[in-house]
């Protein structure tokens, strides 16, 4: 125990400067409120994409890409008038007071259609992932630079990997206490959190800027409100990093479908479906963390983050083939592994490559690809799986066609560093 102590203290003593500590920390506990928040609703989300049945995914994917679609310009209008300083805000204080404008109509669900109001709160609970996760992510690559990115991001994820293992346990302890409209005031009151964590690292940015950029909170980005759209089809890096999106999406947009359909078949309640879910977050999180701590940290400052990005595809690729042998008792795991690949591996690699380029696409390229590119890919895939099922294709079938994707999510990866801006983000021995 004490050589693992100590081994420990060593690698924080090479990872983290004196300096950075305070602002890794903040950081950390930011992007804990972001996923706490956002995990003690997911399981209700869940529970009713299940109750509904995986067939059913297209409409309700659909409309959160309507609604993505809509609030990408007012995004990308918020980011060319307004500084960062008050943008990044203001964008957490209005999901907060939306997410709460939910409180109200769940105590007047009896008197509106729970179909209705349940397909209203899948969209919110949707966009609001992609949404503060994005803008976190972008935040973090205008506050750090290149070389801080590959060491500190992979231990910043680890506050946002407890806080999607809190969040969940906060929603199973609580959901029976308060309610869901108690469980929306705790999310809210978490996202408010994250304002004072944003005011505090611009502060810390201020003090301790990045070479060349003395003053990025004080500039205002500009472009137009779909300058982010525009970028990601003419640049050759941000298409490669769209098909990355697209790829790892189909990986997961699939086996949110296989579990979906499991969970309603073995668990009739609401209650169960629930917990089931709980559960599944939780055992995610926690190996998410062993990732993060053992293993991406390693590989991204030891071989770069193409390395990373070639291994999440693999590992997807495997699990997959291993749900084909072991048949759908597998899923469970299937879930777990993949979901803690996806966040532990993929997007502390991926998000790590915006550190290299300007401003205006880190917070409008990256966040079209993060939420409409995303959003798109999921009605694509739940449309595609509906019309493979209906061809006769098995589930088998179809987790090799993902596995297939998984490799090809490699593939891509591996061939980033011919698209990478700035070959000192290549593979470094």
């Amino acid at each position: 125990m004490r050589s693992l102590f100590v081994k420990l203290q060593t690698y924080l003593r090479d990872t983290v400067k004196g300096h950075e500590w305070a602002a890794l920390l903040v950081s950390a506990a930011y992007f804990f409120c972001v996923l706490a928040s956002y995990y003690i609703i997911r399981p209700v989300r869940d529970q009713l994409s299940a109750a509904a049945g995986s067939t059913q995914l297209p409409i309700f994917y659909l409309a959160v890409l309507v609604a993505t679609l809509l609030l990408t310009p007012l995004f990308g209008m918020l980011a060319a008038r307004f500084r960062r300083s008050q943008f990044v805000p203001a964008v957490y204080a209005i999901v907060a007071l939306l997410t709460m404008a939910f409180i109200p109509l769940f105590a007047l669900q009896e008197r509106i259609s729970a179909t209705v109001l349940g397909t209203l709160f899948f969209i919110w609970a949707s966009v609001f992932n992609l949404l503060i996760v994005a803008l976190f992510w972008s935040f973090m690559a205008d506050i750090f630079d290149r070389a801080q990115a590959r060491r500190l991001f992979p231990l910043i994820a680890i506050g946002g990997a407890v806080g999607a293992i809190v969040g969940p346990a906060l929603t199973k302890a609580l959901v029976f206490v308060v309610g869901v409209q108690g469980l929306l005031v705790v999310s809210g009151v978490l996202l408010m959190l994250c304002i004072a964590c944003i005011y505090w690292l611009l502060g810390w940015a201020r003090r301790n800027p990045v070479a060349g950029e003395p003053d990025r909170d004080q500039r205002v980005i500009g472009g137009s409100v779909i300058a982010g759209a525009i970028e990601t089809l003419r640049s050759p890096f941000l298409r490669r990093v769209a098909l990355l999106m697209l790829l790892g999406d189909c990986v997961g947009t699939v086996i949110y479908a296989f579990l979906a359909d499991y969970n309603r078949a073995m668990f009739p309640t609401r209650e169960a479906g629930i917990a089931f879910a709980s559960s599944l977050d939780l055992a995610t999180n926690v190996l998410q963390i062993l990732f993060q701590l053992f293993l991406t940290r390693e590989i991204m400052v030891r071989l770069g983050p193409i390395a990373a990005l070639v291994l999440d595809g693999i590992v997807k690729a495997l699990m997959l083939v291993g749900l084909v042998v072991f048949g759908p008792g597998w899923i469970a795991v299937v879930a777990v592994v993949t979901r803690a690949s996806a966040y532990g591996i993929f997007k502390p690699a991926a998000d790590s490559l915006y550190t290299e380029v300007d401003a205006e696409t880190r917070y409008k390229a990256k966040n079209f690809i993060d939420t409409s590119v995303w959003r798109f890919g999921d009605l694509a895939v739940t449309s595609t799986l509906n019309l493979l099922r209906s061809l006769g294709v098995a589930t088998g079938g179809l987790a090799l066609m993902a596995a297939f994707a998984g490799l090809s999510s490699a593939w891509v990866g591996w061939r980033m560093r011919r698209a990478l801006p700035s070959a000192a983000l290549k593979t470094e021995g």
